[in-house]
């Protein structure tokens, strides 16, 4: 039986913070504003979590924009997965799994056109078996339906053992835990100070999705 390893979108296979904080600049400059104003949308973006249009809510009020929230939001989706880049290292790795027979899987909360749009213009829809995007199956991740449906889009059941590897503790190790995945923990670069987390703790913990790769070859 071939292995299943699913994947977290969002600063994990893609740098969605680069991505979001090149969005800012071109927001500020085409609206005049100032540096102010960037550092606000990047912390703003940074605390921010959930769907999106509440933060577009609040970011038109804050610089009293003429601009509805629901067309600022539309316009990030549409400029966001052309900003997107996923690491050559990280499309390697994608392809050291598949040449060893694994099944791959993407599984990431947000809105179908961003999400989707941010796949195929990596290149990451030519990697993967499948993906599950919250938008598009009405489930978000923790919820452990989210995983099991991804799995089987791959031709899997977790029930049968897979792995999970997501930077998210709560939505990615957590989440695929409670689905019965194995979890890889892609941690930060820079943690929180007040950190937390009294939730099943990952099986691995590494620093780069081809170290994530080199777990699972390891062990299979």
């Amino acid at each position: 039986m071939r292995p299943l390893a699913l994947f977290d979108l969002d600063d994990t296979l893609v740098d969605r913070r680069a991505a979001f904080n090149a969005w800012a600049e071109e927001f500020v400059t085409a609206r005049g504003l100032d540096d102010k104003a960037l550092t606000f949308l990047i912390l703003g973006d940074a605390h921010h979590s959930g769907p999106m249009d509440r933060f577009f809510a609040m970011v038109c009020q804050t610089f009293a924009l003429a601009e509805p929230p629901e067309r600022v939001w539309e316009q990030y989706r549409s400029r966001m997965p052309e900003l997107a880049c996923c690491r050559a290292e990280n499309l390697d790795a994608l392809r050291r799994l598949r040449r060893a027979g694994w099944r791959l899987g993407i599984v990431t909360n947000g809105m179908t056109d961003n999400q989707l749009g941010k796949i195929r213009n990596t290149g990451l829809d030519a990697l993967v078996d499948a993906w599950c995007i919250s938008d598009e199956v009405g489930v978000r991740k923790p919820d452990p339906e989210v995983f099991r449906l991804a799995a089987r889009r791959c031709g899997a059941s977790p029930e049968h053992g897979g792995w999970m590897i997501g930077d998210n503790l709560v939505l990615d190790i957590a989440g695929g835990h409670n689905a019965g995945l194995r979890t890889i923990w892609l941690q930060p670069k820079r943690r929180p100070k007040s950190w937390s987390f009294t939730g099943p703790a990952p099986d691995f913990t590494v620093d780069s999705v081809a170290e994530a790769v080199e777990v699972l070859l390891e062990r299979n």
